[in-house]
């Protein structure tokens, strides 16, 4: 499929749910006991799609978003960064070393078993109400992504491939650049998509349980004081943020993975 009809039935499917949104919550289908009329989406609740787009428009002109969205984007991006990296990094140590794969096995397991809200309060606690205490909940969230990733990816390097290799007279070093490396490159990739909106979704997760600034607390506001339609404005910019960070995951992708065969295309 060519990526014209691909972009358009993509947003084919964006204007029919919003279509859906805005039919159920303007127009009503019948009439309540109290004589008022029904809406099988009730504005108070969910707002209007109009009303959304008009506030994300107004917050982008007046600029207030601009801070929180900076605030974001910091923790967002140290949290993929550091989570990203020290994945990569024990990923291949663990492959590599199975006797210490298996020694820390059941100790990664349990940790990537705890629920990270709740470890935001005690990241608070150690960290303070500042941007670190969102990055390190962020970091969770990617880091086993990509560890576990990277970790498969190596393991499942052909020992055909490798043992060809070896008879070349490559050394360990030469194995991990030029076997190791390019087998788990898209696994690596593939997790960085997937992680890349947990990193937000940790740090937004952070402010929303104690902060000053960010999407997390304009979120936050919007529902203590029941604007519908600032929490959905909110998450609607979160969305749009999260993905344009994935598009730039995609570039950086697309010249590291040239020699990869490309999909079969179908019409």
């Amino acid at each position: 499929m060519n990526r014209t009809k691909l972009l358009a039935l993509q947003i084919g499917v964006a204007v029919v749910a919003l279509g859906i949104w805005h039919v159920f919550s303007t127009i009503p289908i019948g009439t309540a006991a109290n004589g008022k009329p029904f809406y099988l989406l009730p504005q108070f609740f969910f707002s209007t799609p109009g009303a959304v787009i008009e506030r994300v428009i107004k917050m982008f002109v007046s600029g207030e978003v601009y801070k929180h969205l900076a605030i974001t984007l910091i923790e967002a991006m140290l949290a993929f960064a550091i989570g990203a990296l020290s994945g990569v990094m024990i990923g291949f140590w663990f492959a590599r070393k199975p006797l210490v794969a298996a020694v820390f096995d059941p100790y990664v397991k349990m940790m990537n078993a705890l629920p990270r809200v709740v470890l935001a309060p005690i990241f608070a606690l150690w960290f303070g109400l500042g941007i670190w205490s969102k990055v390190w909940l962020g970091v969770t969230l990617v880091f086993f992504i990509v560890f576990f990733n990277v970790y498969q990816g190596v393991r499942e390097v052909s020992p055909v491939v490798l043992a060809n290799a070896r008879m070349l007279g490559m050394n360990e070093r030469q194995l991990l650049r030029h076997v190791y490396w390019p087998a788990a490159l898209s696994w690596v990739f593939s997790s960085l998509h997937t992680s890349v909106g947990f990193a937000v979704v940790g740090a937004v997760v952070g402010e929303y349980l104690g902060s000053s600034a960010g999407l997390g607390y304009l979120i936050h506001q919007a529902e203590g004081v029941f604007d519908v339609t600032g929490v959905f404005a909110g998450m609607l910019i979160l969305m749009i943020f999260v993905m344009l960070i994935d598009f730039v995951v995609t570039l950086v992708e697309k010249p590291l993975l040239v020699w990869r065969p490309g999909e079969t295309k179908t019409v």
